[in-house]
């Protein structure tokens, strides 16, 4: 089917040679021309309407670069709009069109009719009397089509979000049952400053390479692609003892490295000085993990890992807990990043998370990637895997994702789980007791969805890394879960808006926070129970098949 579809969707010159043939066939030929940014009744009505006027109806529409409709137009890219276009049984030939305007293109084609909307026979715009002008020079006629049923794409698009808001509303919500609202997200940044925070875990350097894709390599079928540019991040642990620092706590990193003369130490180095974090890299490695990306244009080619695992020795194991004892007295939150090269051990976890657990109020903890093990963290206040890592620790594929986030809990005896979906959001999940205790520890989860906060994502790496420091900052603030997790969700967001690993700042996050509408206060009177009865309203009646909550 999709093979029928693109053999109607023309370059220039099969399109000109088409029309040829069809000419020498004693057929005429239709012309319509538009934007197509969402096929609707209207449109089909049009092109139902062209077609009966000859014999070949041809349809180009506007390339992406000149749809001028507004932001994020058009709404769906030009190849899916010409394989919609192609579908429909009454289309003969389809052709993307690289000028603003179909001026040139009739030139080329001269179609013996060309078809437009009823809207258009009044109209003053110049680019439609230019190409009006074209068909008449040469003799061809203009026709509107009678216009029986009338949309607007630009309409039906503005209105997707407030027709059908499931989002807006039920995130509305959501913010309205747990407290969450601006002036209490932006007091708990303020309070950031105050907390010290000990981050744990393997560095590592993420290399972009970025390139020019120049066609088949000669030698074999393989792309040829040539370096224009590189960049270096210091990511792993790194990164999120950066984002706490840049959010403005007082961020403490341990670590391993190799000698301080090697150019992968002094990078981690300079990086940290530069950005205020303490540090401690315990000279256990000939070098730093380097995890190299390649990309051409926007689009990330494949990735090359230079990675060993190379766990402490007894000699470094003991000068690690010796720091992580000293380090962590006072302290108001640790966060463990086990990224599976060695830095955390299972014999460094049973030596040091007992005094951890005595001397922070919260304890994180994150995996990545299959040599790491999430079910070594016993005892702490969160976790933050995401939906794969969580299923494979558990060699369970199948369970629903309520079963795995319980299991988890289960056997690791954690408080909290924040499970990351992609793009689906992230899934929060907390004991109905805090006190291990309480028979309702190990009772039934509470849960919450949140959407993904990012509209646009132009690089998702690090987006775990925002996640876990800003939740983790929050909760030692006496934030919340839920609290907790719309900042980490909001911080993930501004991650994925910048192309490789970046510290967020807190005056971003706190610009971003301000722009939120699901922040701004509810109107006097308003409580959670009205807020949902007016989202049930407005998302109309359920049905006994309906698997909304």
């Amino acid at each position: 089917m999709a093979g029928q579809l693109q053999s109607k969707v023309l370059d220039l010159d099969e399109l000109l040679a088409a029309i040829q043939r069809e000419r020498v066939a004693g057929k005429s030929i239709v012309h319509c021309h538009g934007c197509f940014d969402v096929v609707h009744p209207g449109h089909i009505r049009y092109l139902e309407f062209a077609r009966a006027q000859g014999d070949v109806l041809i349809v180009s529409l506007t390339g992406d670069l000149d749809v001028n409709k507004g932001p994020n137009r058009p709404y769906i890219p030009q190849e899916l709009r010409a394989e919609n276009l192609a579908a429909l049984v009454f289309v003969d030939h389809v052709f993307i069109n690289p000028d603003p305007t179909a001026q040139r293109l009739l030139e080329q084609v001269r179609p013996d009719l060309y078809v437009k909307g009823h809207e258009y026979e009044n109209s003053t715009d110049p680019g439609f009397l230019a190409e009006k002008a074209v068909v008449e020079s040469y003799g061809g006629r203009m026709v509107y089509s009678s216009g029986e049923i009338v949309f607007s794409s630009t309409e039906l698009i503005g209105r997707m979000p407030r027709a059908a808001d499931g989002f807006g509303h039920r995130l509305k919500r959501l913010c309205a049952r747990y407290q969450i609202d601006r002036p209490g997200l932006l007091h708990l940044l303020d309070s950031f400053k105050d907390q010290r925070v000990l981050v744990v875990g393997d560095l590592i350097i993420d290399r972009y390479v970025f390139c020019d894709a120049t066609g088949i390599a000669g030698e074999g079928p393989m792309m040829s692609l040539v370096q224009r540019d590189e960049r270096r991040y210091l990511g792993g642990a790194a990164i999120v003892a950066r984002h706490v620092a840049a959010l403005g706590a007082r961020a403490f990193l341990l670590g391993s490295a190799p000698a301080l003369a090697h150019a992968d130490a002094k990078l981690a180095a300079d990086t940290l000085t530069g950005e205020n974090v303490e540090f401690d890299l315990i000279e256990s490695r000939p070098a730093l993990v380097e995890k190299t990306r390649f990309l051409a244009e926007d689009a990330k080619l494949f990735k090359v890992d230079r990675a060993q695992r190379l766990p402490l020795d007894s000699i470094a194991e003991r000068q690690a807990a010796r720091v992580l004892e000293q380090q962590s007295k006072g302290v108001d939150a640790v966060i463990l990043c086990d990224f599976g090269y060695g830095m955390i051990t299972d014999s460094l976890l049973n030596r040091v998370l007992p005094s951890l657990r005595h001397n922070a109020r919260v304890i994180t903890a994150d995996v990545s990637g299959g040599r790491a093990n999430l079910l070594n963290f016993r005892n702490v206040d969160l976790l933050c895997p995401t939906e794969r890592e969580a299923r494979a620790m558990l060699n369970d594929h199948d369970s629903g994702i309520a079963t795995i986030a319980w299991e988890v809990l289960r056997r690791t005896q954690a408080l909290h789980i924040m499970i990351t979906l992609g793009k689906r959001g992230l899934l929060a999940f907390e004991r109905r007791s805090p006190r291990r205790d309480s028979p309702e520890w190990s009772g039934r989860l509470k849960s919450e969805q949140l959407p993904p906060f990012a509209e646009f994502a132009v690089d998702n790496l690090g987006c775990g890394d925002a996640l876990l420091a800003a939740g983790t900052l929050a909760l030692a603030c006496g934030a919340t879960l839920m609290q907790s997790t719309y900042l980490g969700n909001a911080a993930a967001a501004i991650e994925a808006g910048e192309l490789g690993n970046q510290p967020i700042p807190a005056a971003r996050l706190r610009e971003w926070l301000t722009a939120r509408p699901e922040l701004t206060a509810p109107p006097i009177g308003e409580t959670p129970a009205t807020i949902d009865s007016r989202a049930v309203a407005i998302a109309g009646p359920r049905t006994p098949s309906d698997p909304r909550p």
